[in-house]
């Protein structure tokens, strides 16, 4: 057995608004300097992709994959599929990420796929199957894929939005709700967020990056206790084994954009309870607010906040190690200063063992002090955050 630090859902250049640095090499460089030694292809769907992928990575035996250059970050085959479709009335824009055991079973699934939409127009395809039908043609092509609604509570594409979802996994999956064994709760939801739903209790809780560029690798992850090995992870998965299920590395959730409610335009950011007071309309334009996540949450819970749940797993929350350097040095995170920090740190440890595991005295023989005691102080929850909202990042502020 072995610590497996896992990022199973990201994107390739090949995605909307997303980095072209985002191919095979540069994500597992990058995957070493984090501590990620598991890390979604992302986008399997997509041919040019697929085929770097097929060129890149070698076998590993466990249905999983390695570099060359990178031997020691693994790969899964992962892919993401907007579902957009009308069910009773309404439509529905749900988002699912594929895990499948290996290349000959992803390209089944994109033979099958491209049959039901153009899969080469986007790294995150857009097909009108009804996201039961989708998991019901993956299951076909074989057993041992996992299929986990993305980001389950973003207001417009997921399986609980607000804009477009259903109020139930039951709903949206009907009889094919028993092979849903797993959510990611997304950035702008952790699980203490989920635990309020008592429906979830069985569900297990997934986070990722959602990576859009390489150093937003691991801005949210799962820490296993377990073989380097596709079935023994996916198991885990699936039975929410708590003894090689350890925790959930999580965004502050308040830093994801679409946690409060609020009308970007008008720059209005509400509370649930201000949103109540203003009938759900924007106070500025009167038009309709986005309702955020934590709503929805409070819409859907059956439990107060702060309940948690006898066989529920752990989570740890994070400031990635860049917005900590570039707060403590009062600079921008893409200014040359807090990027020779960041990779003068992680050339000797990685951002994981930086931010996770130091001891205290460890991190003042490293860096700044300024840099250590921000650490330190996140470890605490010691921090402040104006909420996102509406497409808007929230602002962590540790100093």
């Amino acid at each position: 057995m072995t610590r497996i630090i896992a990022d199973l859902h990201v994107h390739s250049g090949y995605s909307r608004a997303t980095s072209k640095d985002m191919n095979v090499a540069t994500m597992a460089l990058w995957a070493r300097k984090k501590g990620i030694n598991l890390l979604g292809t992302g986008d399997f769907t997509h041919p040019v992709h697929f085929k770097n992928i097929k060129e890149t990575l070698k076998p590993a035996g466990n249905g999983l994959y390695t570099t060359s250059t990178e031997p020691s970050v693994f790969f899964m085959l992962t892919a993401e599929i907007s579902s957009i479709y009308s069910f009773k009335g309404s439509v529905r824009r749900i988002h699912n990420i594929i895990m499948a055991p290996g290349i000959e079973i992803a390209e089944k699934i994109n033979s099958k796929l491209q049959k039901l939409g153009n899969i080469s127009s986007d790294g995150r395809p857009i097909l009108g199957t009804p996201a039961k039908d989708l998991l019901k043609i993956v299951l076909d092509i074989s057993e041992d894929c996992l299929f986990v609604p993305a980001h389950a509570w973003t207001p417009w594409f997921s399986v609980f939005g607000s804009k477009s979802g259903f109020d139930s996994i039951e709903e949206c999956f009907e009889d094919h709700s028993k092979y849903i064994y797993a959510i990611e709760t997304g950035l702008s939801s952790d699980p203490e967020m989920n635990w309020r739903l008592s429906a979830l209790d069985k569900i297990t809780l997934l986070s990722n990056s959602d990576a859009h560029s390489p150093g937003k690798l691991g801005r949210e992850a799962n820490v296993f206790d377990c073989k380097m090995d596709y079935f023994d992870v996916i198991d885990a998965i699936r039975k929410k084994d708590k003894n090689r299920f350890l925790c959930t590395i999580e965004f502050f959730p308040e830093e994801g954009k679409y946690h409060y409610d609020g009308h970007r335009d008008c720059n209005v950011l509400l509370s649930p309870e201000e949103t109540e007071k203003n009938g759900d309309r924007c106070p500025v334009c009167k038009k309709d607010l986005t309702i955020g996540v934590m709503n929805r949450v409070n819409e859907l819970a059956d439990r107060s906040r702060g309940f948690v749940p006898d066989n529920a797993i752990p989570s740890r929350h994070m400031v990635p190690l860049v917005e900590i350097i570039a707060e403590a040095f009062g600079s921008g995170v893409n200014t040359v200063k807090v990027k020779r920090e960041y990779e003068r740190l992680v050339a000797s440890s990685t951002e994981f063992d930086i931010l996770m595991d130091l001891p205290e005295p460890g991190l003042h023989e490293i860096t700044d002090r300024k840099i250590a005691d921000g650490i330190i102080k996140m470890r605490r929850g010691d921090i402040s955050v104006t909420p996102g909202y509406d497409g808007v990042f929230g602002k962590i502020s540790i100093f």
